[in-house]
């Protein structure tokens, strides 16, 4: 039925015609809080959250990093305290990185048993023990002094082979500190193939890996690169994906399921949502999305400056994360964002 809105009765026409037999008026679900919680179709929880998080060798004090408010550089004594508050908040996990004082050519402090990730793996489970999964990121860019994410060729491109080959070296060390899980984000061809038959070989068939299966070439890394302290120069576009490719991170993700991952991640987050939700259409294992340090800056920015409501903000954009699919969303505010989940319920 059309109703000429120039005429007198418009109005209660209009209302007749919604209130027909059959008729679905969407608002009316929507008319209180308790209305739209009951039928909300997407919920949150601690349990969905994971706490990146930094340590710095040599630091007598925790550093706030510049470009993400909010968010330190830990010592050994106060990334104890974080954990152990991201424990109480109820957030399932936290994925660790280092940042060593000296970097070499193969990132030598990767893989030893006494630098500052494997240091930090060792106390974070003196900490809190099973209490959260302890995630490790296996990677070799924070150690390395060309900042590279493997080993570098004569020729100056990453050697995909020789990489492979440190990263289980990593993944060995890294289960002996006493890692869940090791969350290798090289994006090397093979990379979980080889750590899982290197774990599965040394008896550690216990600890799981969270691959980086589809991480793109981004803009949005950049203040993680602060926070790390990268001495990257150029670009890691000839083994990170390409923004413009969506079947691609579909084949990636295949492959990596094939290979033995347990957990596979989308990265960035928030500018590949219909990634994110191709895959989680089509994984057969958990999915995880990480909201990126850029995603985070830019939240922060815009609240700084009055111009977004920060709680709000930071609520829907990890809501949409996981609206599009994600099991789990690695997010710096994961702990603060567990604490306003436990308000509510309150």
């Amino acid at each position: 039925m059309t109703i000429d809105p120039t005429r007198p009765d418009a109005a209660a026409l209009a209302a007749g015609v919604a209130a027909q037999p059959g008729r679905v008026r969407p608002r009316r679900i929507r008319a209180t809080p308790a209305m739209r919680r009951s039928v909300a179709e997407t919920r949150l929880h601690p349990a969905d959250l994971i706490l990146p998080v930094f340590v710095k060798e040599g630091l007598t004090e925790p550093t706030e990093i510049v470009s993400m408010p909010g968010v330190l550089q830990h010592t050994r004594d106060s990334l104890r305290r974080a954990v152990a508050e991201a424990a109480a908040a109820g957030i399932s996990a936290v994925n660790l990185f280092g940042v060593p004082a000296v970097r070499d050519a193969v990132g030598s402090g990767a893989t030893d048993p006494d630098g500052v990730l494997n240091r930090a793996i060792a106390d974070v489970r003196a900490e809190v023990g099973d209490a959260l999964v302890v995630q490790a990121d296996l990677c070799l860019d924070e150690f390395t002094d060309h900042g590279h994410c493997g080993v570098l060729a004569a020729d100056g491109s990453v050697d995909n082979d020789a990489s492979l080959l440190r990263y289980a070296e990593m993944a060995l060390v890294q289960a002996e500190a006493g890692a869940h899980m090791v969350a290798p984000s090289g994006m090397m061809d093979g990379q979980i193939a080889v750590i899982r038959d290197t774990l599965d070989a040394a008896g550690r068939p216990d600890v799981g890996i969270l691959a980086y299966s589809a991480k793109f070439a981004s803009a949005f890394y950049g203040p993680f690169r602060d926070a790390v302290e990268s001495t990257l120069e150029g670009d890691r576009r000839t083994y990170q994906m390409d923004s413009a490719n969506r079947r691609e991170a579909l084949r990636e993700v295949e492959l990596d399921i094939a290979e033995g991952a347990d957990v596979v991640m989308v990265k960035p987050a928030g500018p590949y949502l219909d990634v994110l939700a191709e895959v989680a259409a089509m994984s057969t294992v958990p999915v995880a999305a990480y909201q990126v340090s850029g995603e985070y800056a830019m939240v922060e920015a815009a609240a700084a400056n009055g111009w977004i409501d920060r709680r709000r903000a930071i609520t829907e954009s990890v809501l949409g994360i996981r609206r599009a699919g994600a099991d789990q969303v690695l997010t710096y505010w994961a702990v603060e964002l567990a604490h306003w989940l436990r308000e509510e319920w309150r």
